[in-house]
C-alpha cells in the first residue's frame, strides 16, 4: 500500500486531506512539526507539505526529502500563491505545488497524478546516449552524471533529463516534456518547464559540464546536445 505523510499543522486540514486519501486506498501518517515530518520521511512514498509549520518551515522539510537516497515526491501545500513562491518551491525540488484553498478530491488527483509520473519517469530512463554526450541518466539505479561526476537532481529534473537523453539532438517541444514527465490530464505551465530546466541546466553547470549541452530552441522547446560542447540557442 503507498504511504503518503501528511504535513500539515490544521487538524481539519490534515484530517480531510487524510481521510479523502484513505478512501482511495493509501496509507496516511499525519505530522503537525517539522520535527515530526523529519522522524517520518524515511519511511513514506509521498509527502503532502505545507510550507508555515509551527516549528519552522516546510522547506526544512523540502531539503531533507530531496537528500534522502529514496527521495519521496513531495506535493506543496501553500496559502501563497505568487509565481516567486511557486518557482522557490520546484526549484527547491517540490513535485507540484498547490495554493489554499483546495479541495480534497483535486489533493487525491495530484496525488495519482505525480504517482503516475515517478513510475513513468523510470520506465522511460535512458543510459544509452552517445559516447560523445557527457550526460547520462542510469534508469536502474536513477543516478545522473555529467563527465562521470554524479548530479543530484530532483524526481523532474531527472525525468526531464531521461527523456531529453533518449535521442539526444532531437527537440522535445514543451508539450511533449510535460506528457512524457507528467503525463496526460496535469495542469502543468510552460514556466514550470522552464523552472526545472533552469535547474538542471545549473546543476550540470555546476557539476562542471558546459551549459549548452541542455540547449534552448527558441520558441519551440529543449534538447540535448549531440556535440561534444553545445552552445544555448537563446531563452525560448
Amino acid at each position: 500500500m503507498t504511504r503518503v505523510l501528511v504535513v500539515e499543522d490544521e487538524p481539519a486540514i490534515a484530517e480531510s486531506i487524510a481521510y479523502s486519501l484513505r478512501r482511495d486506498g493509501y496509507a496516511v501518517q499525519i505530522a503537525g512539526t517539522v520535527a515530526a515530518a523529519l522522524r517520518e520521511l524515511s519511511a513514506v512514498d509521498l509527502v503532502i507539505l505545507d510550507l508555515m509549520l509551527p516549528d519552522g518551515s516546510g522547506f526544512e522539510v523540502l531539503g531533507v526529502a530531496r537528500r534522502t537516497e529514496a527521495a519521496p515526491p513531495v506535493i506543496v501545500l501553500s496559502s501563497r500563491d505568487s509565481e516567486a513562491d511557486r518557482v522557490a518551491a520546484l526549484e527547491t525540488g517540490a513535485d507540484d505545488y498547490v495554493t489554499k484553498p483546495f479541495s480534497p478530491r483535486e489533493i487525491v488527483a495530484r496525488v495519482r497524478a505525480v504517482l503516475r509520473r515517478a513510475a513513468k519517469g523510470s520506465a522511460q530512463a535512458s543510459n544509452g546516449a552517445p559516447p560523445s554526450v557527457p550526460l547520462s541518466a542510469d534508469e536502474s539505479t536513477r543516478r545522473a552524471t555529467v563527465h562521470n561526476r554524479q548530479l543530484d537532481l530532483t524526481r523532474v529534473e531527472f525525468d526531464l533529463l531521461a527523456c531529453l537523453l533518449g535521442a539526444p539532438g532531437r527537440v522535445f517541444t514543451r508539450a511533449q516534456l510535460i506528457d512524457r514527465v507528467w503525463g496526460d490530464g496535469f495542469a502543468i505551465t510552460d514556466r514550470t518547464i522552464d523552472s526545472h530546466v533552469k535547474g538542471l541546466r545549473k546543476k550540470v553547470t555546476e557539476a562542471g559540464g558546459d551549459p549548452g549541452l541542455i540547449e534552448t530552441v527558441r520558441g519551440v522547446g529543449y534538447r540535448v546536445s549531440d556535440r561534444p560542447s553545445g552552445s544555448d540557442e537563446g531563452d525560448a
